[in-house]
């Protein structure tokens, strides 16, 4: 059977893996905090029929190898964690990161995840959570009896808040931030959030602002980093890559038909 059958069929099985990503990407181009991901791909093994640098002669050896390869195969999905744009909401409780870091939420399990998700809302007990009711930690606790409106979180995460008679705000909590070695490695487990692994290596706690952590903006969210444009443009070269295979499938077959009609 010819080698090229299998071989553009992996191509086929590659690019159907590319058109997925590229479908998950756009589906969350509205999507608060989304970063997109891309897929990595890597070429499959090679058959050599003849090694470079083995003698040819008695003065000379052979200068290039005889190889045919197997296919692609996908290597990777990454995730590109570059600044996605600001859009302004007005809400209070609202939140984004300029710059790198995560906010830490515990997770029903008692375990925690990390979202570059800050539409956060507060609870009957004046808690910081996520639309799921995870809390934000550190732990942010309003007063009972504060002025909504006049809620405010500094760019170094202090979070202050007015009382009933009162002329001067008080600082109720001090957020923090946290970043990873790499961040690529982190896993995603929906509900906008990443767990580590040892491939992100561990969390590392700061103080928005300092140590390379990035600052907040209240009242603001962080939209998703896709552009549309370049994932049309590369759904266009996925689906053409994807027929150029189909393709080599046709000629393989129309090329085994002759074979097959040599004798009559």
């Amino acid at each position: 059977m010819m080698r090229s059958l299998w071989t553009a069929a992996s191509g086929m099985t590659g690019q159907q893996f590319n058109i997925d990503t590229i479908a998950n990407n756009l589906s969350n181009v509205n999507t608060t905090g989304f970063k997109l991901n891309r897929a990595d791909f890597e070429d499959l093994l090679y058959q050599t029929q003849k090694i470079a640098g083995t003698p040819a002669t008695e003065l000379t050896v052979v200068p290039t190898p005889t190889q045919v390869g197997h296919g692609v195969k996908v290597a990777a999905t990454q995730k590109i964690y570059t600044q996605g744009a600001l859009q302004s909401t007005g809400n209070v409780s609202d939140m984004a990161i300029t710059g790198e870091g995560f906010f830490r939420v515990q997770t029903l399990d008692g375990t925690y995840g990390y979202s570059r998700d800050g539409s956060f809302k507060i609870d009957s007990n004046g808690q910081l959570v996520t639309s799921q009711g995870y809390r934000v930690m550190p732990e942010v606790t309003l007063p009972a009896n504060f002025v909504r409106d006049s809620v405010t979180v500094s760019q170094d995460g202090k979070v202050s808040v007015l009382l009933p008679g009162q002329n001067d705000p008080i600082q109720v909590a001090q957020m923090e931030l946290f970043r990873f070695a790499n961040p690529a490695g982190l896993n995603a487990i929906g509900e906008n959030l990443l767990k580590p692994t040892n491939a992100s290596g561990d969390p590392i706690a700061g103080r928005p602002g300092f140590d390379g952590m990035g600052k907040l903006q209240q009242r603001f969210l962080e939209m998703s980093n896709v552009s549309v444009v370049q994932e049309m443009v590369n759904m266009i070269v996925a689906q053409r890559a994807y027929e150029l295979s189909s393709k080599s499938i046709q000629t393989s077959d129309t090329m085994l038909g002759i074979a097959a009609n040599l004798k009559r």
